[in-house]
């Protein structure tokens, strides 16, 4: 093997340093807690390994040759990089272990998780939170690839996702109900309403959207929802996203299924109503999914909260 690819033990660029301080082949092995003989042994497999001698020996004290004082230098940068490199690792990696990341649902991310990480830091001490921001659909992705620790989206009994099929951990963090709701109409009625003669316009959620998947699942049950809903209601626009269904319904383009946590003030205020006169609601819950690998001691601490039902809404 040649000098050019035979391997390199970092332990011979720190005995280079103690002989080039030292001047001396006794001394510098004693810094460096080694026997002589392997002491000179590393030194010489140095050399080999750089194809030149880089100590004169026949020197008293032992001085660097040519080649090594301008391989000196150049060591001690490399020295500094790398431990300078174990140091930035070490940070990252401490950095990491404080940190908490979540894909949360769009609709949640808005109205539910500031709220509840509130109560989270009351009885966790924490570190930096990443949080990704999208469909349920890609938010269930994110976890399967192992991209986060943890997903926050709707669910229901009826509407089993992804994530359930492969059967990750979840809690039940909190309920909510999706609403029929609709602008008003000048004379103060739904603009657009279930159980009338007129099909409504439905402003509806898209395949990558969990709220559309529960709806769906709800449509396809054998019952008077199903049933109803198939027969009664036209599909006038689709989206993934609650947020901007709300938008078109605030706009009297139609009625959408829409989360109470997002519309609740709506409501109050009167600016969408319901639209089902109280009937024709969905419950669902607010859950928590995790990594179903061991995680984080931070991650692992959450989930322990979340287990004990301490860190619920």
């Amino acid at each position: 093997m040649g000098p050019g690819n035979r391997p390199l033990d970092l332990e011979w660029l720190e005995d280079f340093q103690a002989l080039a301080e030292a001047g001396n082949f006794s001394r510098a092995a004693q810094a460096r807690a080694i026997a002589q003989p392997a002491f000179s042994r590393h030194i010489r497999s140095l050399e080999e390994w750089v194809g030149v001698d880089l100590f004169d020996r026949s020197a008293h004290p032992t001085t660097l040759t040519a080649a090594g004082q301008r391989f000196q230098p150049l060591l001690q940068d490399v020295l500094a990089g790398l431990q300078a490199a174990r140091t930035q690792a070490r940070a990252a990696h401490d950095l990491d272990a404080a940190s908490l990341s979540f894909a949360a649902t769009h609709v949640l991310s808005l109205t539910f998780f500031p709220r509840w990480l509130g109560s989270v830091e009351a009885g966790l001490q924490m570190g930096p939170i990443q949080t990704v921001s999208d469909s349920s659909y890609a938010c269930e992705d994110l976890l399967l690839q192992r991209r986060v620790q943890f997903v926050l989206c709707h669910g229901h009994a009826g509407a089993p996702g992804r994530l359930d099929d492969a059967q990750y951990p979840v809690q039940r963090l909190s309920g909510d109900v999706l609403v029929p709701v609709s602008a008003p109409s000048k004379e103060g009625a739904p603009l657009h309403a279930l159980g009338g003669v007129e099909a409504p316009a439905v402003l509806a959620y898209s395949e990558a959207s969990g709220l559309g998947r529960i709806m769906r699942a709800m449509q396809e049950k054998d019952s008077a929802f199903g049933k109803h809903f198939a027969a009664s209601l036209q599909v006038v626009f689709t989206a993934h996203h609650a947020a901007l269904l709300r938008t078109m319904a605030l706009e009297g383009r139609g009625l959408a299924w829409l989360p109470m946590s997002l519309v609740a003030d709506d409501l109050r205020s009167g600016a969408l109503l319901d639209a089902g006169e109280g009937g024709w609601r969905v419950p669902v819950d607010i859950r928590l999914y995790r990594q179903v690998a061991h995680m984080a001691p931070v991650a692992e601490a959450l989930w322990a909260l979340v287990s004990k039902g301490s860190a619920a809404a």
